[in-house]
């Protein structure tokens, strides 16, 4: 597949790693439906990206929110073979805090959003796909996990967060060998840190310790690199069932 033939639904495009995707797929010429919470955001980075893109507000909490958000894109796009889920939240927090023991009900907010929201993404976007015509190869979609190095060496702070992508982590695998038979691959990718949005509030003092910390290149990792790796990984076949780590050899340390 290539990317300039991609129908592609990023979740959470409206920010972040999701937007740096949806305006790299469509600067080549690909088509674009982003999925986000943030409708005013949203809206605007759909008009952004020009008149191959839109927005469909979506909770991907929400069952019955992504079922109609998957159609409205398929009915947009004609057909979807490319979906990158980008939605999550950070969750950060001990366990045992300075106010008490963490609420059940925030980790399971944090499994909601980031875990479940990805696997009814998956599900959706895997029930059109394997419709679509196959290539040469037999191919017909992609589904794309964005986990993260936390998912290895979460650190304290990290419980619900780190729970989440690790679980993305190891629901890829048994996707992957799944949907082979519909010629639907599964491949999650984990950044390590990134200068998004969240980054600029922090002080440059803060941010430059944090690119300390990677080997090299010695910086913040650039949201246009992610979504350079999701446009390799539609293009190349055999990478499938994997979880690729995009961190700069970084290792996080407990805290």
């Amino acid at each position: 597949m290539k990317i300039q033939d991609a129908r592609a639904v990023v979740t959470g495009g409206a920010s972040g790693l999701g937007n740096a995707v949806a305006r790299h797929i469509s600067s080549q010429g690909g088509r674009v439906v982003i999925l986000d919470v943030q409708e005013g955001p949203g809206r605007a980075a759909a008009a952004a990206l020009g008149g191959d893109a839109s927005f469909v507000r979506c909770d991907v909490a929400s069952e019955a929110e992504v079922n109609a958000a998957m159609d409205s894109a398929q009915a947009r796009l004609r057909g979807i073979n490319l979906l990158v889920n980008c939605a999550g939240v950070v969750g950060a927090g001990r366990v045992l805090g300075k106010n008490g023991p963490m609420a059940g009900e925030f980790f399971t907010k944090v499994v909601h959003i980031n875990l479940i929201g990805t696997f009814l993404c998956d599900k959706a976007a895997a029930a059109i796909m394997q419709n679509n015509a196959p290539n040469a190869d037999g191919e017909r979609g992609l589904l794309i996990h964005t986990s993260s190095v936390a998912a290895f060496e979460g650190q304290i702070g990290q419980a619900a967060y780190s729970a989440t992508k690790a679980g993305l982590a190891g629901m890829t695998l048994p996707l992957a060998r799944e949907f082979a038979r519909l010629g639907i691959r599964c491949v999650s990718i984990a950044p390590g840190i990134f200068h998004t949005a969240m980054m600029d509030a922090m002080s440059p003092e803060v941010r430059d310790s944090l690119a300390s910390q990677i080997p090299f290149p010695a910086r913040l990792g650039r949201p246009e690199e992610f979504a350079q790796l999701v446009a390799a990984v539609f293009e190349i076949p055999m990478l499938n069932g994997e979880t690729i780590r995009l961190d700069g050899a970084l290792r996080m340390q407990p805290k």
